[in-house]
């Protein structure tokens, strides 16, 4: 079998950040690495799925909605994949840049009954508050 483009980076090199991944029939992917790769540290289940709860709500809240095609996290646990159409690298990073503000301000985990969410007593709000707050201050610094 072919090895997957997100495979043939080598994760050794990749820091925190945010990377345009690939681009394929018009789709962006963008890499949100929140974590280095490989270095023990790891966004923990829960947080992973309460921060994918709240950034994805916001994106698919935003004024610009129409362009945000997923978002969702890496099962290695150091980031999200967000898939865009018709975004350059300053208006995703603008856009996160508000989204995380945005997230930071909810005091809810939107989803979060049973009927909306396949493991919805799964989450930590304070831990996934922490991680967007960490990764807006990096995105501030790109």
């Amino acid at each position: 079998m072919d090895k997957i483009p997100s495979f043939q980076k080598d994760h050794n090199a990749l820091l925190p950040g945010l990377y345009k991944s690939m681009e394929m029939q018009g789709v962006t992917t963008w890499d949100l690495r929140f974590k280095k790769p490989n270095a023990g540290d790891y966004i923990t289940p829960k947080a992973l799925h309460t921060t994918e709860h709240l950034l994805a709500t916001v994106l698919r809240n935003s004024a610009r909605k129409d362009d945000i095609i997923y978002f969702g996290p890496m099962g290695c646990r150091t980031g999200y994949y967000l898939l865009t159409v018709n975004l350059s690298f300053e208006e995703v990073k603008s856009l996160l840049i508000n989204a995380c503000a945005a997230a930071l301000e909810l005091e809810d985990i939107p989803g979060n009954k049973k009927e909306e969410c396949g493991n919805y007593l799964e989450h930590d709000l304070a831990k996934a508050k922490e991680d967007i707050a960490e990764y807006a201050k990096l995105l501030a610094t790109i």
